[in-house]
């Protein structure tokens, strides 16, 4: 199965969604960054395909993960994130035993799993899809240094699901924010499970 990083990015940014519940998203959206409820001493996951979020969060439907968010971040820190990202299971091809991955999994700052790509229907793909976690040690940062700018969604979430319910699967798929390949060192790749 194909594993690439496929996103929505610029000379700067790379944009990543995450979905979450009113008290959450709102503050977020006003402030471009987040507070509190938003937990700063667990795992925040990112992820640049907006189809598998869909899919994460039933468009939205979820409980407390109703509000849709597009995070731009600088991509000097995405890249920095994946440049020492661990993953979440010891791939044979990457990690010589499992007691090497172990110990790296434990200590890592930022954890990385692949799971399948969607398609708008959300049907599974015979492509992976990056999910990005952001480990405690490095909240604070991805906060206060990474965030460029917050972005609702949830209105373009809310006519995609609407236009894909009636049918209108093409005019649905036009609304689909836009993903190409995201290109990384080949020692980021190596690392990471890229191929």
């Amino acid at each position: 199965m194909i594993q690439a990083i496929r996103a929505d990015y610029d000379k700067e940014t790379v944009t990543v969604y995450q979905a979450y519940g009113k008290s959450i998203a709102l503050p977020a959206i006003k402030n471009n960054k987040f507070e509190s409820p938003f937990s700063f001493n667990r795992m925040t996951w990112i992820k640049p395909s907006y189809l598998w979020l869909m899919e994460r969060s039933n468009w939205g439907t979820k409980s407390n993960q109703e509000y849709i968010l597009g995070i731009k971040i600088k991509r000097t820190h995405w890249e920095k994130a994946l440049s020492i990202g661990v993953l979440t299971d010891p791939d044979k091809a990457i990690y010589k035993n499992g007691a090497l991955w172990d110990k790296e999994f434990k200590n890592a700052k930022v954890h990385i799993q692949w799971d399948p790509e969607r398609t708008l229907k959300g049907a599974k793909m015979q492509i992976r899809s990056i999910q990005v976690g952001i480990g405690r040690g490095l909240i604070k940062e991805y906060n206060e240094e990474w965030i460029q700018e917050i972005t609702d969604l949830t209105p373009l979430t809310k006519k995609i699901r609407l236009l894909l319910k009636e049918g209108k699967y093409k005019e649905a798929k036009r609304l689909v924010p836009g993903e190409k390949i995201y290109e990384v060192p080949d020692d980021t790749k190596r690392r990471i499970g890229i191929r």
